[in-house]
């Protein structure tokens, strides 16, 4: 428990630097007291219990899949921060066919009943779980079957003592807006508790089938709180469009929170498996106009915006980027090593696993920022300032430059494609017609297609 404390504030400061925007909705819900079991889908591997935990004002257990307790430093440290193992068949399975032996059911059931009794005890105590009940982390916008054991521990738990124990099932749904990539958006969106005593009856008369509708109930306010795609075509045009006519389609939506462009990408979705359903043709022609549009603006090195904003403020803008010129190059040339290294890593060790990159660039992140942080210290203290107080205020500007050099680059990048729009414009006005004259017709059929789903979705079944 004490390594829990002392890491919880290392990860919240890591979380808010590696995430621009991490937004709970309705937090007041993660605060409930009393037992209480977490169901969380699973799109992100380690940094999704990380995400939730860092939120929540009291400490909470995980559970874990068995194969991370089998190093004995993982174990170590997986145990010092509230992880219990949970041994589920996939993994015993594996395991059987490496070492050719017979998998051992029995020795599966008491295994998986011992960490359940763990559970039940963390329970009556009044503690938190998590659990991710889909059993499988993998970068998708999709909701996989959800396992019964978080259903099956909280009843289980609540039956020991007669449906009197006040277990509450919380369903979180974790929302990520681009999973792998430093300074991204994340919103928690946290459904309410369900109330576990509420099964008791059902429980009494089928044990499995209460877990069975209890598993129905934290499916459904977990699939009410996430963007799902279908399949991988429907998410890449559903994020391209979002992407692309965000602000077209979505014109009131509130900077101040997450939650329009949830609502916008679950919308999107919903309205692409509508048309591939009631209008296929129709879908094909926005998916080959926007492969046309974003091909000519790919060709051209500008995006969407570039568009609207290549007569606007450009003499201020560019005076703001003279003036942090000089920042921007010390912050760079003191961060970049540190910046560089730790997406190269996560790069190279999950090729084939993108759902553990971020959690690994934040792990390395971690180690390597204070690496570098004090080997430069050390060489100006050394060399150039030989005063302590000097050195620590070089200290001290380090990630406030490095900060100002990532929102600089970013204003750069967007500089320079307003730059090569207005080029354009005034070198082949024609062509620059001919990439509004595409855009306007791409949104007339966002708008006419939008007009049409929500006639439909507004009709009776």
């Amino acid at each position: 428990m004490l390594a829990y404390h002392i890491m919880k504030p290392i990860v919240q400061a890591s979380l808010r630097v590696f995430f621009r925007r991490a937004e709970v909705r309705h937090p007041k819900r993660l605060a409930l007291p009393g037992p209480l079991l977490l169901a969380v889908n699973h799109p992100n591997t380690l940094m999704d219990p990380l995400l939730v935990a860092a939120h929540m004002p009291r400490p909470a257990a995980f559970l874990a899949k068995s194969t991370f307790f089998k190093n004995p430093v993982l174990r170590a440290i997986f145990e010092s921060v509230n992880c219990l193992p949970i041994y589920r068949r996939q993994d015993a399975e594996a395991a059987a066919t490496a070492s050719g032996r017979a998998l051992n059911a029995a020795e599966l059931h008491a295994q998986n009943e011992a960490a359940f009794g763990k559970c039940y005890d963390y329970l009556e105590q009044g503690r938190a779980i998590m659990i991710f009940p889909e059993g499988v982390s993998l970068n998708e916008r999709k909701l996989r079957p959800l396992k019964t054991g978080a259903a099956r521990i909280a009843l289980g738990a609540e039956a020991r003592h007669n449906f009197q124990l006040g277990v509450h099932v919380l369903p979180v749904g974790i929302n990520y807006f681009d999973p792998t990539r430093f300074r991204s958006d994340v919103l928690l969106n946290v459904a309410p508790p369900i109330r576990v005593a509420d099964y008791a009856a059902a429980y009494a008369a089928d044990p499995d089938a209460a877990a069975d509708a209890l598993t129905a109930a934290i499916r459904q306010a977990l699939e009410r709180r996430l963007v799902i795609s279908r399949d991988a075509a429907s998410d890449a045009l559903g994020h391209q469009i979002e992407r692309t006519f965000g602000d077209h389609l979505n014109p009131d939506d509130d900077p101040d929170t997450l939650y329009d462009n949830f609502q916008l990408g679950r919308t999107l979705l919903q309205a692409v498996a509508y048309f591939e359903q009631h209008d296929p043709a129709r879908l094909a022609a926005v998916r080959s106009q926007l492969a046309d549009y974003l091909g000519a603006l790919h060709r051209h090195g500008l995006d969407d915006a570039a568009l609207d904003e290549q007569r606007r403020g450009r003499l201020a803008g560019l005076v703001n980027l003279a003036l942090g010129l000089p920042v921007w190059l010390y912050g760079v040339l003191n961060n970049y090593l540190p910046y560089r290294l730790p997406a190269a890593v996560a790069t190279r060790v999950t090729p084939a696993e993108p759902e553990f990159r971020a959690a690994v660039m934040m792990g390395v992140g971690l180690v390597v920022f204070p690496l570098f942080y004090g080997l430069q210290a050390a060489a100006v203290q050394h060399w150039l300032t030989h005063r302590w107080w000097l050195t620590a205020l070089y200290v001290l500007s380090l990630p406030i430059s490095g900060f100002y050099a990532l929102g600089y680059g970013v204003e750069l990048a967007a500089r320079l494609r307003r730059l090569r729009a207005l080029r354009l414009f005034r070198q082949a006005p024609a062509v620059g017609a001919g990439l509004l004259a595409q855009r306007a017709a791409i949104v007339a059929a966002l708008e006419a297609a939008r007009v049409r789903y929500l006639g439909a979705s507004a009709r009776p079944a």
